[in-house]
């Protein structure tokens, strides 16, 4: 089991000092049996005079800061140790009569997957239905992990990976029309594409990482985005279009969500003058090494630097 060493700092800056409003984090990996969150540290500057932590409706955890002070610069940096315990597509189990699609979600599981089975966006000419209509097979049943597996590669090798550091995500339909797109705008067209077919599927926000020197993995240097699909048997899923990984081998999660929107690494607001804003630079370090022989208690090596600034708002 690998463990790893992110860091990852995000810097707005201005002409003149400013005033932040609320602003919410959401750089803190999801722990479970495949991901073990070792240490967390999270520096803020300026210190916010108020941080507090909460889970969102999907269990992502979000820190909530408040500041008091006017700054040049507001920089965060989330700096985190995790052993990572990556899962192959072959050790995906999935029941018998799900195997191959189409087939139905048992009864007790539908209410729950209903809203990551809803359509995200308009398709009045079925343009994304026809696409993913594409991989089924004429002639009988199509394997239901093969028909996953084959959409996310057929993104890889067929569309031209082009970062943008802009907001927003391309509506599938105009990343099936350009060709090209990021990480989330590919994450965006499967998950339309999986939920045309009636699978259950949510949008994914972490980290890639290069698992060994020879696999190459593109999305790095930023947050990444991929998809997860609910599978009877083993549950959500992995599948990543932009690098044709099916399972979490190079994949930390960090958010889950139904829609993009949910899932901003960092998000809120500053008032001064509009001409003010000057940039933002965003970076992304990951580090592998082994994990360490000892348990290690994460409650206690878990801390916030903002003992500095006690003081409520």
């Amino acid at each position: 089991m690998p463990r790893l060493t992110i860091r990852h700092t995000t810097e707005y800056r201005y002409r003149q000092p400013v005033a932040f409003g609320e602003h919410r984090i959401m750089m803190r990996p999801r722990e479970s049996f495949d991901q073990r969150l070792v240490k967390a540290d999270l520096l803020i500057s300026p210190h916010p005079c108020e941080l507090r932590w909460l889970h969102d409706v999907l269990g992502n955890s979000v820190a909530i800061a408040l500041f008091d002070k006017r700054a040049n610069a507001l920089r965060v940096v989330s700096e985190m140790t995790l052993d990572h315990a990556p899962l192959a597509s072959d050790q995906i189990d999935i029941e018998d009569y799900a195997r191959h699609f189409p087939f139905t979600y048992a009864s007790e599981d539908m209410p729950d997957l209903l809203r990551s089975i809803e359509r995200g966006y308009l398709d009045v000419g079925r343009i994304v239905d026809k696409w993913a209509n594409g991989f089924l097979n004429d002639h009988g049943p199509t394997d239901t992990l093969g028909l996953l597996t084959d959409m996310a590669t057929t993104i890889k090798r067929s569309f031209t990976y082009v970062p943008r550091h802009e907001k927003g995500t391309q509506s599938p339909i105009e990343t099936l029309s350009r060709r090209q797109g990021t990480c989330r705008d590919f994450a965006v067209l499967m998950i339309e594409a999986v939920r045309a077919l009636g699978l259950a599927a949510r949008f994914v926000s972490g980290y890639v990482y290069n698992p060994s020197r020879s696999e190459g993995r593109v999305g790095g240097g930023n947050t990444h985005a991929w998809v997860r699909v609910f599978l009877p048997g083993s549950g959500w899923i992995e599948f990543d279009p932009t690098n044709g990984i099916v399972g979490n081998r190079g994949l930390v999660r960090v958010a889950v969500a139904r829609d993009p929107y949910q899932a901003v690494p960092l998000s809120g607001s500053w008032s001064g003058y509009p001409a003010s804003y000057i940039g933002m630079d965003v970076a992304v370090d990951v580090e592998l090494g082994d994990a360490a022989a000892g348990e290690t208690d994460i409650a206690a090596s878990d801390r916030t630097h903002v003992a500095r600034n006690a003081a409520r708002c």
